[in-house]
């Protein structure tokens, strides 16, 4: 049986926010997500310092800039991948733990 993404649009999000981010997803590969958009992404997995993240909606903050809510989110086995406007994509654990890089 072949496997499938389940992809949650919110907070108005449209297809478009997902882009590509989907296809660097691979199921016969058992590495997280970290390391397969490290692998197949251009510009690899680089997680940038500095967020915050509130565990109730998923909005990203960062020191300066407005909020971010997000616009998609992707179950992938055991991490959730958000995805925000500009960009923006946060793989977030099972025990809460987050990394957040730029996949533009």
């Amino acid at each position: 049986m072949k496997k499938t993404l389940t992809i949650l649009l919110v907070n108005g999000g449209r297809p478009d926010v997902v882009g590509l981010i989907p296809s660097f997803l691979r199921a016969d590969d058992p590495r997280p997500a970290r390391d397969q958009f490290n692998e197949r992404y251009i510009s690899g997995w680089s997680p940038m310092k500095g967020f915050t993240m509130d565990p109730t909606t998923g909005e990203l903050h960062y020191p300066g800039d407005p909020p971010l809510k997000p616009r998609a989110c992707i179950a992938w086995r055991s991490e959730g991948i958000w995805i925000y406007d500009s960009g923006w994509v946060a793989i977030v654990q099972d025990n809460g733990d987050y990394e957040v890089s730029r996949m533009d």
